[in-house]
């Protein structure tokens, strides 16, 4: 059962109000053998600098798209991400930057407190390879207990350009461990 899904406890506030500090939920350790993770998508990943410690962000950017952080706005592919699932604005600033190949752009949902990618000499981009799986059920305490879906990022779209990586191609077999 273990190499399907896993159980794992949020440690900290990055991910509020998403997910609080001490749930516990279900990651699914398999999807990402037949595909690449999805913009919207949370993900459990090792810590690049350490690997026995384990991290939970928001993939924000995929390989080949680029983000930039102005004026409390996050956007991908020049498009501003209309994010709900944030408590407050934004701060700080990231330049404008093109995720390299086989990696990945995270961040946390309570963004003012979240050591994620904006932060290139701890996190930075997430390596592929580093990704466990995905996010899919809070079930603990019971009276959170729900189903994590994607954000519809459709809002963000503008004259055919998209944010939303749901038609990526899969990887090929056995590119990705």
């Amino acid at each position: 059962m273990i190499f399907l899904c896993q159980s794992y406890k949020v440690d900290g506030s990055s991910m509020e109000p998403t997910l609080l500090h001490n749930q516990r939920l279900l990651v699914d350790k398999i999807t990402y053998r037949f595909r690449l993770p999805r913009t919207g998508e949370i993900i459990v990943f090792k810590y690049p600098r350490d690997p026995e410690k384990k991290f939970i962000k928001r993939v924000i950017a995929v390989e080949g798209q680029d983000v930039s952080i102005y004026d409390g706005q996050v956007k991908v592919n020049g498009l501003v991400l209309e994010e709900d699932y944030i408590k407050e604005a934004t701060r700080g600033e990231f330049e404008w930057a093109i995720i390299p190949t086989d990696s990945l752009f995270v961040m946390g949902d309570n963004r003012n407190r979240s050591m994620d990618s904006r932060d290139t000499e701890s996190v930075g981009y997430v390596p592929l390879a580093n990704v466990i799986g995905r996010a899919i059920v809070v079930y603990w305490p019971p009276q959170f207990a729900r189903i994590l879906r994607r954000p519809d990022y459709q809002k963000s779209r503008n004259q055919g350009n998209s944010v939303d990586n749901g038609w990526q191609s899969y990887p090929p077999p056995g590119n990705f461990q």
